[in-house]
């Protein structure tokens, strides 16, 4: 397979979770300022690449 062939699937991936993951977060707050964003969009972010490699690192087992 291609690099892109396999950069694209896995970038669709992330960027799923992370959208899941920042709407948990979002859903757990109660107040939205900037500086919680950005800190929930960050770790939305490292659970996201976390929860791929995890399924990555199970598949391939």
């Amino acid at each position: 397979m291609t690099r892109r062939t396999t950069l694209i699937p896995a970038l669709a991936e992330v960027l799923a979770w992370w959208v899941a993951l920042a709407v948990l977060w979002l859903v757990f707050i109660t107040t939205v300022d900037a500086l919680e964003l950005v800190v929930g969009v960050g770790a939305a972010l490292v659970g996201a690449v976390a929860a791929r490699a995890a399924r990555r690192a199970v598949s391939a087992g």
